[in-house]
């Protein structure tokens, strides 16, 4: 038998995210394939407080955004994906704008959490949704419009009303389960997690199968949809958590 030949080199993943967020490391870590075909890498950007007041918007701003996808353009990665979702309260042309500059700065291509979010919606073919934030009234509400917009009712919302990022990644799973619960009450067709800092990934499978409807991680469908874009067979991650009975 030929000897094999060398293997393919792994295929590199560049994240952006929020300075303050600690779960998208960890769980895009945990959530790569196991054979080593992927290896990830990260850059952040300032954010520590998110609310619907103009300093906390303005962390978002295009230079500082491009500046974080630069480092991860110096590393050479095969694609940039922004693990944030501030676009879906401040308008999914964000995003898409977002995307198009990294593609025509770096010539590396791009995506979004919100763009992999709204893509499985699309593909579930999902006309409703269970809203899970940990945000404040008026992003709820900014996040409903956006989504109703292009035609998607918002049936059910719960939310946190957190506004230091930290925060948000204390919130545990079990609590994350219990608010996806009250919002499939309403029969979506899809309950999304909206933020990369809640810990809904180690439950979102099990929540699903507990439901009997699709839970969109935000982390979880970010990884996915990067690994589908790199060309990566297979799932990704490992076994979620058993959730207790209700």
């Amino acid at each position: 038998m030929a000897p094999a030949g060398p293997a393919a080199p792994a295929r590199r993943l560049g994240l952006m995210l929020p300075s303050s967020n600690t779960i998208v490391e960890p769980e895009a870590v945990r959530l790569m394939p196991p054979e080593g075909g992927v290896t990830v890498h990260f850059s952040r950007l300032g954010v520590t407080l998110i609310s619907d007041e103009q300093a906390s918007l303005g962390q978002f701003a295009p230079p500082a955004m491009l500046q974080a996808a630069r480092l991860l353009a110096d590393a050479e990665v095969d694609l940039i994906a922004w693990a944030g979702t501030a676009a879906s309260w401040l308008g999914f042309a964000r995003d898409d704008t977002l995307v198009a500059a990294i593609e025509r700065d770096f010539g590396i291509p791009a995506t979004t959490a919100l763009l992999a979010i709204n893509r499985r919606l699309a593909e579930l073919g999902a006309r409703s949704i269970g809203l899970v934030t940990p945000y404040v009234a008026a992003l709820e509400q900014q996040i409903r419009a956006n989504y109703a917009a292009i035609g998607i009712r918002t049936e059910a919302a719960e939310r946190l009303d957190l506004t230091v990022n930290t925060d948000y990644a204390r919130v545990s799973p079990e609590r994350i389960a219990a608010l996806c619960r009250r919002v499939a009450v309403a029969r979506p067709d899809a309950i999304v997690i909206m933020c990369t800092n809640l810990r809904g990934a180690p439950v979102a499978g099990d929540l699903a199968a507990e439901l009997g409807i699709p839970v969109l991680d935000s982390v979880a469908v970010t990884v996915a949809h990067c690994l589908c874009r790199l060309g990566v067979a297979g799932q990704p991650g490992q076994p979620g958590r058993r959730l207790p009975a209700t």
